[in-house]
């Protein structure tokens, strides 16, 4: 079994308060979990203009949680109304210890 992270900061458009930070992120989470992954935003909370969007998969499979989380990085870096600013992936699997 595989685990698969994702984190990806990112920086909102034109936000100018949480509840539109709230609006901007809630969509893009919703679109994330089409992947079947679990997406939440994980930090930058009391930021209005920047979200750290957490994602993360299991499978029995190695390249096929890798490919999975670079379909997400792609999707987030596709928005047009944030900017992503780093991403960082991690896999955590049977050799790994605790």
């Amino acid at each position: 079994m595989y685990v698969g992270a994702l984190e990806c900061d990112v920086l909102l458009g034109d936000v100018r308060s949480l509840r539109q930070k709230r609006s901007a992120v809630r969509p893009l989470l919703a679109e994330l979990r089409r992947f079947e992954v679990a997406a939440a935003e994980a930090g930058h909370q009391d930021l209005y203009r920047r979200a750290l969007i957490g994602i993360s998969c299991v499978s029995a499979d190695a390249a096929h949680a890798r490919v999975l989380l670079e379909r997400c990085e792609r999707l987030v870096a596709a928005r047009p109304e944030l900017e992503l600013l780093s991403a960082r992936t991690r896999l955590y699997g049977p050799d790994d210890e605790n």
